[in-house]
């Protein structure tokens, strides 16, 4: 009997452990990898593995959003979704037979989505292919609702909206987010960076590092800095200087090059 082969790709190393372990004790003859959780090095491992029956596929990835790993991988794989983030794009797939598991993960949760697979892996109709065809789709159709396009902003004793457009990065210090927009005025915003990143339109703005988010059209230049980093000038400028890592050089001029 051929073995099931399990990819986790996960960027919270304790996360990835956690679901590793349970699956083993569920199903101690599968063979589980766990991958490192970003898009690049897993669409790397992709081109020169066989594609595994399963991937657990965490939706925010350290370098982007999870759909970029999709399209460039093209996983011939049956997916189950990750997510810390419970938002109606992501009901969608579950209602497509594409099922997704909330964040910190609940066993009896984990096993109704084992079930849920090894019962489509019995359905002979159903391959990856159109498995994945139906991931894109579903993600393509609910991807132009979910952007957010303004901010609600208090203060002075009143409330006013900030257009999304009008903002060039984001930046958090000190716990607190900030939206600077194009003429240079800061907002504070009631959202960490990462939940803001669930709900930007990712061909517009770029998780830079842990502290920015940018948006394209605030970039005025770009420079080589040491070890294989970038720095982004943006106009207006930053406070801080805006590094782009090593490792997501390629998806940043990716982005560019959209």
């Amino acid at each position: 009997m051929n073995r099931t082969n399990i990819v986790i790709i996960e960027d919270e190393i304790p996360a990835a452990r956690l679901l590793r372990s349970m699956l083993l004790r569920l199903r101690p003859e599968w063979n589980i990898e766990v991958l490192p959780g970003n898009i690049e090095e897993s669409v790397q491992w992709f081109e020169t593995h066989p594609h595994p029956d399963l991937i657990f596929l965490d939706i925010q990835l350290s370098d982007g959003i999870s759909f970029e790993f999709l399209a460039e991988a093209k996983p011939q794989s049956i997916i189950i979704f990750t997510t810390a983030y419970d938002e109606y794009a992501i009901r969608a797939f579950s209602v497509n037979s594409i099922d997704y598991i909330l964040k910190p993960i609940h066993e009896q949760r984990l096993i109704d989505a084992i079930v849920k697979y090894e019962s489509i892996c019995q359905d002979k109709q159903t391959t990856a292919e159109a498995y994945l065809d139906n991931i894109i789709d579903t993600f393509a159709q609910t991807n132009k609702k979910r952007f957010r396009t303004r901010f609600l902003i208090a203060g002075n004793e009143k409330l006013w909206t900030l257009q999304t457009a009008d903002i060039a990065f984001f930046y958090s210090v000190n716990r607190i987010t900030l939206a600077v927009t194009h003429n240079g005025k800061e907002h504070i915003i009631d959202l960490t960076l990462d939940k803001l990143m669930e709900q930007l339109d990712p061909d517009i703005y770029f998780r830079a590092n842990r502290q920015t988010i940018i948006q394209v059209d605030a970039i005025q230049k770009i420079e080589p800095y040491f070890n294989g980093k970038l720095i982004v000038i943006t106009q207006p400028a930053s406070s801080e200087k805006i590094t782009i890592s090593k490792e997501k050089v390629s998806s940043f001029k990716s982005w560019l090059n959209y």
